[in-house]
């Protein structure tokens, strides 16, 4: 149900949340790191979710598999790669590939500053390669406290320019948007864009101190907004975009299962929401997979999901010119 002659994209993929078991293994034998499987085979039904989780905290352990054997800057570089060839074997024309540095750097002390230019480097050259363009969003991971989070920060902002947005994403409950707020107050002074995980895990007030505190202009899931009319015509007056991923919240147990995914009443609300994968090496999916899902399992007809793509780009952080030249490029497929 991808229509060809519309730019495909993605807003809401983690970098880090995207390493296939296959590279995890692969990594996990060239650096000499044990595993708690004795084979690719074992690893996979350890590192990717079979079916739902009990809740977000606990998905996001699955996430340590792969975080787990990057050893060194260049493991780094290498998982950076890989995820823009999987962008361009899912035929994205674009896409925003988030990540932690501060999470990523932890399991073998690796500078933080220097897994950002890592990433970077493979990123880049992934660009150059594959031909698919992608812009980075840097995540500060609320679970590790402000004292990590201003560190993250530092080691983000070390390498300004190749970032364009900055995020706050983990522990959403018990680390609110108010303890950070100077932080992305700075990020938005270095001239970043800001897109927030809210209504994730929390619920509609979360998503007010996204915009309000933080200065968020997308949500990353915001699935609580449903409980929120007000809410919900101040996400559409505003043209705040919803980064919907009804898969993953499936699997986080955000949602009881996916027809009762709310973005089909936020798309009939107005609302701008847009389609993505979030985790797709965690969650064994990719973008053609959730927009199946949409079709068949929430019911978007055909046209429906032509705006939905739609507005994945008229979401992404680029420039009037940039997404202009994207939707002529996809007319000539």
């Amino acid at each position: 149900m991808i229509n060809t002659q519309l730019p495909l994209v993605d807003l809401h993929r983690h970098l880090d949340g995207n390493i296939k078991p296959a590279l995890i293994w692969e990594l996990a034998q060239k650096y000499d790191i044990q595993l708690s499987a004795s084979s690719l085979e074992e690893l996979i039904p350890l590192a990717q979710i079979q079916d739902k989780t009990s809740d977000l905290l606990a998905f996001l352990k699955r996430l340590d598999y792969g975080i787990s054997v990057l050893a060194d800057v260049d493991a780094c570089r290498q998982v950076a790669y890989a995820n823009m060839q999987d962008a361009f074997n899912e035929n994205l024309d674009y896409v925003e590939l988030r990540f932690s540095p501060y999470y990523m750097a932890q399991p073998h002390n690796l500078n933080v500053a220097e897994v950002v230019a890592a990433v970077v480097d493979g990123v880049r050259q992934g660009e150059t390669d594959f031909g698919v363009k992608a812009n980075l969003i840097g995540i500060l991971s609320r679970t590790f406290g402000v004292q990590a989070c201003q560190q993250e920060l530092e080691g983000l902002l070390a390498h300004k320019t190749d970032i364009t947005a900055l995020d706050l994403a983990g522990d959403e409950i018990n680390y609110p948007a108010e303890l950070f707020k100077g932080l992305f107050d700075k990020g938005r002074d270095a001239g970043w864009q800001v897109t927030v995980h809210a209504g994730e895990a929390a619920g509609p007030e979360s998503i007010w101190n996204a915009i309000k505190l933080l200065g968020a202009t997308r949500i990353g899931h915001c699935v609580a907004a449903i409980q929120d009319p007000t809410l919900m015509d101040y996400l559409a007056d505003n043209n705040i975009g919803i980064e919907s991923c009804p898969t993953s919240n499936y699997q986080t147990a955000t949602v009881q299962d996916i027809p009762s995914h709310p973005m089909r009443q936020f798309f009939e609300r107005g609302l701008p929401v847009t389609l993505n994968t979030d985790d797709p090496g965690v969650s064994a999916i990719d973008i053609q997979y959730e927009y199946d899902v949409a079709h068949r399992v929430i019911g978007f007809n055909e046209q429906q999901l032509a705006q939905i793509q739609r507005n994945g780009v008229e979401q992404a952080f680029l420039s009037d010119t940039e997404k202009k030249a994207m939707f002529e490029r996809a007319l000539t497929r």
